[in-house]
């Protein structure tokens, strides 16, 4: 068995032999070249592993998958965030995130923002009001100044929480004037 896993070919069949085999460390990642960019032969890029069949280019393939954004510790965001399926965040925003899908605030996190989604993971620092349309679960090193509005609320023992909530949806409104009068 060959040290290199994978080979990159350019202009060549891949059950054609290579001359010389010209390929990267098996360390370093297999990336193909650019749509636009020029290739040898005027063949697109192919891959090949031995008797394995060819994997994706590494530009197709992300961590988590392809519905998966994620804003790193060193992305600082001013405005509004409109996502589709799920958001990572690790960095700082300030002012308004809103999708139907789920956000996950990271340890390094710093969110001074109104926050409206499906679910909310929180790991590290709110500064605002959260409302979900199903969930939202407080991890042990989550801190929330802020109301929180949702079906169903988790909090972790060590998490901070600072604000009212308000859980769930009652199922009549007369249900709901009969839980305020017994609270007082």
């Amino acid at each position: 068995m060959s040290d290199k896993l994978f080979q990159k070919v350019i202009g060549r069949r891949p059950d054609e032999a290579p001359e010389a085999p010209a390929a990267a460390p098996a360390s370093a990642p297999v990336a193909p070249t650019s749509p636009s960019a020029p290739v040898a032969g005027g063949a697109a890029p192919s891959y090949s592993a031995g008797s394995a069949p060819a994997p994706k280019p590494v530009a197709s393939v992300a961590p988590g998958g392809p519905s998966r954004n994620v804003l790193s510790t060193d992305v600082d965001i001013k405005g509004t965030v409109k996502f589709t399926n799920d958001l990572v965040v690790d960095g700082k925003i300030e002012g308004e995130i809103s999708s139907a899908g789920n956000l996950t605030v990271g340890e390094n996190a710093r969110l001074k923002a109104e926050i409206k989604c499906g679910t909310v993971v929180v790991y590290g620092k709110v500064h605002g009001n959260i409302a979900a349309s199903d969930r939202v679960d407080l991890k042990s090193s989550a801190e929330v100044v802020g109301d929180i509005k949702a079906k169903t609320l988790a909090i972790e023992a060590g998490a901070i929480f600072v604000g009212k909530s308000t859980v769930g949806t009652p199922s009549t409104p007369a249900a709901a004037e009969g839980s305020k009068k017994s609270e007082g």
